[in-house]
């Protein structure tokens, strides 16, 4: 394998929609409402949000491996530190560069939504590096699944929000919550799918805690709650955006399905793709509601 070819596997392009998703969907939203776009501010947003999410993955693969996490026994896709095509430290300097990246892409936001946005991107880039690292890193101590709801949802979605509208709104808050919820499906089967080798090296995710029936029971919850949370819309007469996605119900049904009948494995790579479009198709077929 070409070094190239070693970092684009580092970067998990394959998980990238869940920046993508927060991005569409709120775009989406706020064209439909208000018919007024700044088109330049999305693409700001979307590339810095790739940033962060590939500095996040980066800094995830080196500390896995430094850690214990990552071992022969790994089901997963490969990660490169791991398998010695990089080094440690070579791993950390590339995700410092992606977050020094994040930020001189944040620097436009930051000079159009002002103060708010700066206290966004500092908390993001360093929830990023306290993801797998640091005194408290997150998704050792099970909070990972925390942090996706957090970044790739209410803050992803309320920031971009606010910098479209200059405005906070509940409808934002509600949105962050139905597009956090489906991002962490990811996260929620990619450690469900590792739990044993978790459990090994200490790493409490909350599959680890939960064990693999509340692993799975958690899964199906992240799955079907946008749509409980969906009737919001129906409360706000805007029906299509709530008639819209539930499209993209049967895929996730079909994932929760197959999470349920089959053991932990690398069967779950699969499970984490079908997930990601999962995501993708509800962003999309969201955005397209409000446009009704």
């Amino acid at each position: 394998m070409t070094k190239t070819k070693a970092w684009i596997l580092a970067a998990r392009p394959k998980t990238l929609s869940a920046s993508a998703v927060p991005i569409i969907a709120t775009t989406g939203m706020v064209y439909g409402l208000y018919h007024q776009v700044q088109w330049w501010i999305v693409v700001f947003a979307l590339f810095s949000s790739f940033c962060i999410q590939i500095g996040t993955n980066f800094v995830n693969d080196a500390m896995d491996f430094k850690k214990g996490a990552d071992t022969d026994q790994r089901v997963g896709p490969m990660r490169v530190t791991q398998h010695g095509f990089f080094t440690f430290k070579q791993v950390m300097w590339m995700a410092t560069g992606f977050f020094a990246a994040a930020v001189a892409l944040g620097i436009p936001l930051v000079i159009h939504g002002g103060l708010p946005i700066v206290i966004i991107g500092i908390v993001s880039v360093l929830m990023g590096y306290g993801y797998t690292s640091g005194p408290f890193p997150l998704a050792y101590r099970g909070l990972g699944d925390l942090f996706v709801i957090l970044f790739f949802g209410l803050v992803a979605v309320g920031g971009l929000y606010y910098l479209l509208t200059g405005t906070w709104d509940e409808r934002a808050l509600v949105l962050g919550f139905q597009i956090g919820f489906l991002s962490t499906i990811l996260i929620a089967i990619n450690n469900l799918r590792d739990i044993e080798t978790d459990r090994v090296v200490s790493k409490k995710t909350l599959a680890v805690r939960l064990g693999k029936t509340g692993g799975r029971i958690w899964i199906g919850f992240l799955c079907f709650a946008p749509f409980i949370m969906g009737y919001y819309w129906l409360y706000q007469k805007l029906w299509w955006v709530y008639i819209i996605p539930l499209f993209s119900f049967p895929l996730g049904l079909f994932v929760v399905k197959r999470i349920f009948r089959t053991e932990p494995s690398a069967q779950y790579n699969k499970y984490l793709g079908l997930s990601s479009a999962y995501g993708l198709l509800f962003s999309i077929l969201i955005a397209i509601g409000f446009q009704i």
